[in-house]
C-alpha cells in the first residue's frame, strides 16, 4: 500500500491516538500473553476534548460506512462511556438514536436487571474499543437476543488484526473475523493495524517502532 491509498480518517486518528499517549509503544504483555511493541488503551481517553474527538471518529467512521442501525449498545466497562459520546456525537450530526449498557452485576434493587438506558429494540450496535476476544460480544448478542433485538454489528476504534487465541493455540483468523463468521455481524473501525504501519512508515523517528510493529505483525498478523 502506497502512501497515495491512506485512508485519511484512519491516519487523523492514529496520530490523534499517539499525540494524546493513548497509542504507545515498548514492550506490552498482551492478554494472549504475547509481547507486543505497541498497547492501544482507550481508558486514556480521560478528558471531554479527548472523548469528544474520539467520538466524532467513531461518528464518521460509522456514517461513512453506511451499516444500517437503530441504536447503540456499550458493553461494560469501555464500552459504556464510548457508547454515550457516540450517542451524543450522532445526536449533533443530525442521527439521534437510543443507547443502552450493560452492569456487570445484576442489580437487586431500583429498576433491576443488568440492562441499564433505552430498551433495547430493533438493530443494534455494539459499540466497543478492541476487540481482543469473542468473549464480550458474545454476552453482548445474548443479552440483546434475549431481549428480542437484533445485533446488527460492532463499531471499534482498532482493529489489530491479529490472529486470535483458541485454547492457548494461535488461530487462523483474528478476534474481528471470528466475530463476522460466527454471528454474520458487519464490524467497523476506525482504524486498523495496516493504518498504524502506513503511519509510521516515512517518519524517520520512527522507524524503530515500524520495524517491531512489522516484525509482529509478520508473527501474529492475518
Amino acid at each position: 500500500m502506497t502512501e497515495s491509498d491512506a485512508d485519511p480518517l484512519a491516519q487523523e486518528f492514529v496520530r490523534f491516538a499517539v499525540e494524546a499517549g493513548v497509542l504507545r509503544f515498548g514492550a506490552f504483555r498482551t492478554k494472549a500473553g504475547r509481547l507486543s511493541p505497541y498497547f492501544f488503551n482507550a481508558g486514556l481517553f480521560d478528558d471531554g476534548a479527548k472523548l469528544g474527538a474520539l467520538a466524532s471518529f467513531y461518528a464518521r467512521r460509522l456514517l461513512a460506512s453506511g451499516l444500517a442501525f437503530d441504536m447503540l449498545f456499550g458493553p461494560a466497562y469501555k464500552g459504556i462511556t464510548l457508547a454515550a459520546a457516540l450517542a451524543v456525537e450522532l445526536a449533533r450530526q443530525g442521527h439521534n438514536v437510543p443507547f443502552a449498557y450493560n452492569r456487570k452485576e445484576a442489580k437487586d434493587h431500583g429498576e433491576g436487571g443488568v440492562l441499564v438506558g433505552a430498551p433495547l429494540r430493533g438493530r443494534v450496535l455494539i459499540v466497543d474499543d478492541v476487540i481482543s476476544a469473542g468473549t464480550s460480544v458474545r454476552e453482548s448478542i445474548e443479552l440483546i437476543r434475549a431481549a428480542g433485538a437484533t445485533p446488527c454489528g460492532g463499531a471499534l476504534a482498532l482493529d489489530r488484526q491479529e490472529k486470535a487465541v483458541e485454547d492457548g493455540r494461535d488461530a487462523d483468523h483474528s478476534a474481528v473475523q471470528y466475530v463476522t463468521r460466527q454471528w454474520g455481524l458487519s464490524v467497523c473501525a476506525v482504524a486498523t493495524l495496516s493504518d498504524l504501519l502506513q503511519y509510521l512508515a516515512p517518519k524517520p523517528s520512527l522507524q524503530a517502532h515500524a520495524v517491531a510493529v512489522q516484525a509482529y505483525r509478520d508473527r501474529y498478523g492475518v
